[in-house]
């Protein structure tokens, strides 16, 4: 069966999944947690990602990421997975695979998606039932997104910006957004455009893609990848990963 085509497009953020195989856990202490973010730190700067949310559960990893160019987000998740992998083998004494095959993404464009899926990630251990309220979390962005810790790393995205005039009131409204649950059918949206590849965006670059004929979700007719690809690079096939 023929690889899901990736949708990757420089300067818009992307909602990224990695899950264990199997389910299996991909973190069994806090120290593979701290280990996982040195290289997440390390390798989003060497490769052009800025990261804008995450969340590091017990067997999945959930990031928002801008790559500033067509492979960023690839080199990253591939560079990302090896070194983990290595540590996490020689941590706990196993040996094979970690993750179950490639990540999975999908591009989240437009002020509606992209605080749809900041809050479907830090939001993701209260729907787990762990915590009641994200702030309860630990390993997710949602502090430094806050105001209740300061990390340079993650770097708010333009929607995120846009909340406010001045950090405290964009903090404070971004709070405003977690005093009620993302809506039910944002978050399955979201989780069926993540595991198909299907891009969430408004109706500007959505217009673009379907008038080049690439699938913008289920039963809706696409062509194949490198078709997708050529629509906005005009030759290169590597656009869409």
């Amino acid at each position: 069966m023929p690889r899901t085509t990736r949708f990757i497009i420089p300067d818009v953020a992307a909602h990224v999944i990695q899950r264990g195989n199997n389910r299996a856990d991909c973190f069994r202490q806090d120290s593979d947690r701290l280990v996982y973010m040195l290289h997440l730190r390390e390798l989003a700067a060497k490769h052009g990602c800025v990261v804008h949310a995450y969340c590091l559960m017990t067997n999945h990893v959930h990031l928002l990421v801008t790559p500033n160019s067509q492979m960023a987000c690839a080199s990253l998740m591939r560079d990302l997975g090896q070194r983990y992998v290595q540590y996490f083998n020689r941590r706990h004494g196993r040996s094979g695979t970690l993750w179950e095959g490639r990540y999975r993404s999908c591009l989240a464009e437009s002020a509606r998606y992209v605080l749809a899926c900041y809050r479907y990630i830090e939001l993701n251990p209260v729907r787990a039932g762990i915590v009641h309220h994200p702030r309860e979390y630990a390993w997710s962005s949602y502090a430094i997104n806050t105001g209740a810790r300061t990390d340079p790393f993650v770097r708010p995205h333009a929607e995120f910006e846009a909340l406010g005039t001045g950090l405290a009131a964009r903090q404070e409204a971004y709070r405003a957004l977690f005093a009620d649950a993302l809506e039910s059918s944002m978050v399955i949206a979201i989780r069926e455009a993540t595991n198909s590849g299907y891009p969430l965006c408004g109706e500007g670059l959505g217009e673009v893609l379907a008038a080049g004929g690439c699938k913008l979700g289920p039963g809706r007719p696409g062509p194949r990848p490198k078709e997708c690809a050529e629509l906005n690079s005009g030759s290169d096939p590597e656009l869409f990963g």
